[in-house]
């Protein structure tokens, strides 16, 4: 654990990893706190409408423990895979639970994505079971006889049309008793999906270490956690490793309430209300969302709110947002790094000195973070190069799920590549420079070309697209699609809207091109691959352009 007496260097130096042989996810981050102190409260329910709603270890052990016998009763056995389709809900946080303590694996799914995006998922995991409300069920509905290994539906909601089992009746006709399953550091617990740079979304496997490699690092960005009177809260969606692995789990295993709900929408005024009424000490806010709060007018002088510590992370902070949050709201903020295949291994911590605008942070102890050449050279200070992390390592996922080719690729020697291009300071602050992929990053979402282009095509007026990242002062990048018409239909505003709602009721509501342009053609490699640099060039003029036009 992080002491103020200390340097971040101290501590990174004198760090050892040392996790038991029995390591489970849902004993640590719930059962151990249930017996020692069940009445201490886990989750807090925030509604504009109504009073909060607390949730104890106690009661979120019980739950989970009738979950995870239900789900044993029904057949599925450790090591399959359970979906979980759902906002942050309580339901949600004893479906994460109950699942890691029966040694299934957990498969989070955004309840952004449409029916094709979420059958996808759900075949390429071979999930057997999915936990969902009414809104994701119906989903799945249209899809429902592709997905041949999927043999359950529980629904929150309590089988709306028939579609699932009701999840709170399965609970009351539950034992409130289970003996956690044996796993250790390296069983399997999670699979979260990425957004491929070149192909279709990759499943990231991670064991039940994931839980233990989070812990340095949500400690150096919160500033030693857990401190008297620490509330955390984030508006990311907890089926994102940033919602899930940079608050969830970690808040709850240090013993640190979770606000969540009344935000289904992100809105500033909300997000300061609930802050301030909820008494948030410890907020994650990607930079997205925290330049949206920077349209509320005098946030200090009409909300009443004492915010401790406040990360984020995601996409690139900037330097703007960094000095009107030290400016607006008091606060430093603790901007951090990391990827859904090996999260949280570069941050800052004000308290300790480590803060620098337009810099993502430094190593966290346990964390061996280089930035290197393509031939797997460490890079000089000042030297751009690939941001890189060392094996083993607890928070790093044990592979792409049932793809050994692309698991072999993500690696040169015991160094794992993340695509991030980074200069390293000779004070050892990483500064993120940009992708070289074809990764875009629109609002903390990174989104992977291939799929969306994928999409596009399935319009009958679109013959070839290419999708990439335009910058946007907002979003980092909004998606923007060139797209080459199919015989018999010519450009024109309407169509271009047809085609973006096409993509966005497909894939999902955050994922769409918010700019379509026609082009009459698309340059391809000899392989046949869109060759997108070109337009993402185009994208940035046009960026540049709009930027230096007179208002």
């Amino acid at each position: 654990m992080l002491s103020e007496r200390d340097t971040l260097e101290d501590v990174a130096a004198a760090f050892r990893w040392d996790l038991p042989e029995n390591y489970n996810i849902a004993v640590e981050a719930c059962d151990r706190h249930a017996e020692l102190t069940p009445d201490k409260v886990a989750l807090l329910r925030w509604s504009d409408a109504a009073e909060p709603v607390a949730t104890t270890y106690g009661e979120l052990r019980d739950a989970s423990n009738r979950l995870a016998n239900h789900l044993v009763s029904l057949g599925i056995k450790q090591g399959d895979r359970v979906a979980i389709i759902l906002p942050q809900s309580v339901e949600a946080a004893i479906s994460h639970i109950a699942i890691y303590k029966a040694g299934m694996i957990a498969v989070p799914l955004a309840r952004l994505f449409a029916s094709d995006a979420i059958e996808f998922r759900l075949k390429r995991a071979g999930v057997v079971a999915v936990i969902s409300n009414e809104e994701g069920l119906a989903k799945i509905k249209p899809v429902r006889e592709n997905l041949t290994e999927m043999q359950f539906l529980i629904s929150t909601d309590g089988g709306a049309d028939g579609q699932g089992a009701a999840f709170h009746d399965l609970l009351a006709a539950s034992d409130p008793h289970f003996v956690p399953a044996r796993t250790g550091p390296a069983s399997p617990a999670l699979i979260i999906f990425t957004s491929g740079t070149t192909g279709p979304p990759k499943g990231a496997l991670h064991g039940h270490r994931v839980l233990a490699g989070h812990l340095p690092g949500v400690q150096t960005h919160h500033e030693f956690m857990p401190k008297p009177g620490d509330v955390a809260w984030t508006p990311a969606d907890w089926a994102w490793a940033g919602g899930l692995l940079n608050v969830l789990l970690p808040c709850l295993t240090l013993g640190v309430p979770v606000v969540y709900g009344g935000l289904e929408r992100f809105d500033p005024e909300k997000a300061f209300r609930l802050i301030s009424e909820m008494k948030v000490r410890n907020a994650f806010i990607p930079p997205t969302a925290l330049r949206l709060m920077k349209t509320v007018e005098k946030p200090r002088e009409r909300f009443s709110f004492d915010l401790r510590t406040l990360g984020s992370g995601g996409e690139s902070l900037g330097r703007d947002t960094y000095e009107w949050a030290q400016r607006e709201l008091g606060i430093t903020v603790n901007e951090f790094y990391g990827q859904t295949e090996c999260n949280l291994v570069l941050s800052s911590c004000s308290k300790l000195g480590v803060s620098r605008a337009g810099a993502i942070g430094k190593a966290v102890p346990g964390h061996n973070v280089a930035v290197v050449s393509p031939d797997g050279r460490l890079c000089k200070p000042g030297e751009r190069g690939e941001v890189a992390v060392k094996r083993p390592d607890p928070v790093m996922f044990l592979e792409y799920w049932q793809d050994p080719e692309a698991t072999a690729r993500k690696f040169i020697g015991d160094w794992m590549l993340t695509g991030d291009q980074c200069v390293v300071d000779d004070d050892g602050y990483f500064h993120f420079v940009g992708r070289d992929d074809d990764i875009i990053n629109s609002a903390g979402y990174r989104v992977g070309p291939g799929e969306i282009e994928d999409c596009l095509v399935s319009h009958p007026a679109v013959r070839l697209a290419a999708a990439v990242g335009k910058p946007d002062a907002l979003r980092t990048e909004i998606i923007k699609a060139y797209v080459v018409l199919a015989d018999g239909y010519s450009p024109s505003t309407e169509l271009a809207q047809e085609i973006r709602e096409h993509v966005k009721r497909r894939m999902a509501a955050n994922i769409y091109p918010r700019e379509v342009a026609f082009v009459e053609e698309i340059p391809l490699t000899t392989t046949g691959k869109v060759i997108r640099r070109v337009f993402r060039e185009m994208a940035r003029l046009e960026a540049e352009t709009a930027n230096s036009s007179p208002a």
